[in-house]
C-alpha cells in the first residue's frame, strides 16, 4: 500500500476545525456569485454602459489585488485564526456599507462598499486555503483542497437564487411592456428617480442580511480554540520568500495561469446574461442559465476530485483545459441556444481549475506557503482586469451587443475569445506541470 493511500485526506484530529473552515467557502462563493448578476441590475437601475456596468467587478476582484499580500504579511506576524478574523470583519463592514450606500443613491458608494467587502474575502482566502492544504498529509493537499472547494459553488448557488429571487424579480426598472419593451426607458425624470431609489433598496437588502450573517461566523470561529501549523506559521522574512517563490517556474507559471483562469470564470458568469438577452431571453429568466453553470461546476467538481486520485493533477488541469476551449469555441462559432448551452458546459471543465492550480503552484512550499497563498489569490485580480476588457469589446459599436460584426460573429460572441486564450494558457500550464515541472522535482 502507498503512502498516499496510507494517508487521510482529513486528519480525524482536525476533522471539525476542516468542517468550518470549509463552510467559510461556501461564505464567499455566496458574496460572489451574488455580485455577478449585479452588474446587469445597475446597469439597469443606474442606466450604465457596459464597460460602467463592469466597474462592478473592477472593484470586486481589484480589493484582492490590494489585499492579498497585506493579508499574508497579518497571517505571517500572528496567525491563521487572527486572519480569518479580520477577514470576517472586514467581509461584514463591507456588506453593512451597502445600506449608507443605498441611502446616498451613490454607484461609488456602492464600489467602495464591493472594495471592502473583498478586502474580507481576500483576507479569508489568503488564510483558508493553505490552512486546508496543511490538515493532513501533503500528497492529499490537492484533494483535499478541491474537496473543500466543492462547498464553494454551492454558496454560488444560494447567491445566485437569492439574486433571482428577491433582486432580480423584484426590480421595476426591469419591467417591460406586453412588446418586450422596457417601461423604464419610457418614463419622465422624476419617475425614474423614484423607481432608481426603490431598485436599490432591493439591492441593498440581501447585502445587509449577509453583512449579519458573517458577524454570526466572526462570533462563532472567535469562541473556538483552532489548531496551529507549527511549519506554516512561523514568522519567515518576505523578501527571502518571495526571492525563493518567484525562481521557481512552477509557481511563478501558476500565478499567471490563475489570472487566466480568474478572468475566464467571471467572464463566463458575467456575460452569460448578456449573451442570454442576445437570444431573447429576459434577466429573470436568464438567472437559470447562471444556475446550471454552477450545478455544472459542482458535478464537475466531484468528477475531477475523484479523477485525480488516479490521474496526475497537471494532466487532468491539461484535459479540462482543452475541453473548456472545446465548449468556448462552441459558444463562440454556434449560433442560437446551442451556443448558450456550450458556454454553460464550460464550467463542467471550469470546475478543477482554481483549487488545483493553487494545490500544484503550492506543492512543496513550506513555510512559503502563506505568502504563495498571497499570489495566488491576488492572481484573482484577473476577473477585475479581463471583465472589463470585455466589456469594452461589447461597448466597441454602441451600448447593445449586436452593433458590430466581427469575422462574421456578433460582437457579443466574438468577445469570448478571450476566454478562450486565456483556456489555452491554462491548458500550456498543465502540460508543463506533468511533462516539466514535476519530471524536475523527482531528479
Amino acid at each position: 500500500m502507498s503512502s498516499s493511500e496510507r494517508s487521510p485526506v482529513v486528519a480525524k484530529s482536525v476533522i471539525v476545525p476542516f468542517i468550518l473552515i470549509t463552510s467559510l467557502f461556501a461564505l464567499w462563493g455566496f458574496a460572489n456569485d451574488i455580485t455577478n448578476p449585479m452588474v446587469r441590475a445597475f446597469q439597469k437601475v443606474l442606466e450604465l454602459s457596459n464597460i460602467e456596468a463592469s466597474y462592478v467587478q473592477l472593484a470586486f476582484y481589484g480589493g484582492y489585488g490590494c489585499m492579498a499580500i497585506p493579508a499574508a504579511l497579518f497571517v505571517n506576524k500572528y496567525s491563521y485564526k487572527k486572519g480569518i478574523l479580520i477577514g470576517l470583519g472586514l467581509y461584514s463592514v463591507g456588506a453593512l456599507l451597502f445600506f449608507p450606500a443605498a441611502q446616498y443613491e451613490s454607484y461609488i458608494f456602492f464600489l467602495a462598499s464591493y472594495y471592502i467587502l473583498t478586502f474580507g474575502l481576500a483576507f479569508l482566502e489568503t488564510t483558508s486555503n493553505p490552512y486546508i492544504l496543511s490538515m493532513g498529509a501533503e500528497k492529499t493537499a490537492t484533494r483535499r483542497l478541491n474537496f473543500a472547494q466543492m462547498f464553494n459553488p454551492m454558496g454560488s448557488i444560494g447567491g445566485l437564487l437569492v439574486a433571482q429571487n428577491f433582486v432580480l424579480n423584484a426590480l421595476k426598472s426591469d419591467d417591460q411592456t406586453s412588446d418586450g419593451k422596457l417601461i423604464f426607458d419610457t418614463l419622465s425624470e422624476t419617475a425614474k428617480a423614484s423607481i432608481r431609489t426603490s431598485d436599490l433598496e432591493v439591492i441593498r437588502n440581501p447585502y445587509v442580511i449577509l453583512g449579519f450573517v458573517v458577524l454570526l461566523f466572526f462570533i462563532m470561529i472567535s469562541l473556538l480554540k483552532m489548531p496551529e501549523n507549527k511549519e506554516q506559521e512561523v514568522t519567515i522574512k518576505f523578501t527571502d520568500s518571495i526571492k525563493r517563490l518567484w525562481s521557481q517556474p512552477k509557481f511563478a507559471f501558476g500565478v499567471v495561469s490563475q489570472i487566466f483562469y480568474v478572468g475566464a470564470q467571471i467572464m463566463c458568469w458575467t456575460y452569460v446574461y448578456q449573451y442570454a438577452e442576445t437570444l431573447g431571453i429576459d434577466s429573470k429568466t436568464a438567472v437559470w442559465f447562471g444556475l446550471a453553470g454552477y450545478i455544472v461546476l459542482l458535478v464537475g467538481r466531484v468528477i475531477g476530485t475523484a479523477l485525480m486520485k488516479d490521474i496526475d493533477s497537471g494532466k487532468l488541469l491539461m484535459y479540462f483545459a482543452i475541453g473548456a476551449s472545446i465548449t468556448t469555441i462552441g459558444a463562440i462559432i454556434i449560433p442560437g441556444t446551442t451556443g448558450i448551452y456550450s458556454l454553460i458546459a464550460t464550467s463542467l471543465f471550469m470546475s478543477i481549475m482554481f483549487p488545483t492550480i493553487y494545490g500544484i503552484a503550492l506543492e512543496g512550499q513550506g513555510q512559503d506557503t502563506k505568502f504563495g497563498a498571497a499570489f495566488l489569490v491576488m492572481a484573482i485580480v484577473g476577473g477585475a482586469l479581463l471583465t472589463p476588457l470585455q466589456g469594452w469589446i461589447l461597448d466597441f459599436g454602441g451600448t447593445g451587443y449586436e452593433d458590430v460584426s466581427w469575422l462574421g460573429l456578433s460582437e457579443m460572441r466574438f468577445s469570448f475569445v478571450i476566454t478562450l486564450v486565456c483556456f489555452i494558457v491554462i491548458g500550456v500550464y498543465g502540460k508543463l506541470v506533468y511533462s516539466k515541472f514535476n519530471k524536475k522535482a523527482l531528479i
